[in-house]
């Protein structure tokens, strides 16, 4: 059912929709917004689960997942 859910078509379209709702000066903006977003979600993602490591080591257990330091 989702298969050909973003085929090129439907971005463009989704772009042009973009484009009238917000105005050209606007996108950027958002766009910068997003990303800081995004780059806040991973740092507190990457906070907690070196809380949740630091905890489980002084406890004497092992963290359920391996740490990765290249995420």
């Amino acid at each position: 059912m989702g298969e050909g859910l973003f085929q090129p078509l439907h971005l463009l379209v989704i772009v042009i929709v973009a484009l009238l709702v917000f105005g050209p000066k606007k996108i950027p903006e958002l766009g910068k917004g997003l990303g800081e977003g995004i780059k806040n979600f991973k740092e507190g993602m990457k906070h907690a689960s070196d809380t949740t490591s630091a905890s489980a080591k002084d406890k004497g257990e092992v963290p359920a997942t391996p740490k990765n330091p290249e995420v």
